[in-house]
């Protein structure tokens, strides 16, 4: 397809955030397009820049992608967190206490 047909949606250095990035999409029904994958090696001899790997949408998936990957990343970076029932100490991706079961709050 040509590039009109799509729009970068997430961009990185490395290709395992960015594979993880596309998993994410797809498996929220979103067709993806995965770009500049192996170009890491030409890095140096092409701009850093357009080496990056990307995942790519159609247009009219653009919104609903970019709010994925936010709520994702927003999820990611949530604060550790006490359990009330037993008093663990969790990470903050854990929505419920491993000792205990207890939801967080």
């Amino acid at each position: 397809m040509r590039d009109v047909d799509f729009v970068r949606v997430f961009a990185h250095t490395n290709p395992l955030l960015v594979s993880h990035v596309a998993n994410l999409l797809e498996s929220a029904g979103i067709p993806v397009e995965r770009r500049n994958m192996t170009l890491g090696g030409a890095s140096g001899e092409l701009p850093p820049v357009e080496c990056e790997p990307e995942v790519w949408v159609a247009p009219h998936n653009r919104a609903r992608a970019e709010a994925l990957i936010r709520e994702t990343h927003e999820e990611a970076m949530r604060p550790d967190w006490t359990c009330s029932g037993c008093g663990e100490t969790l990470a903050g991706v854990f929505d419920r206490c491993w000792n205990c079961g207890r939801d967080r709050p």
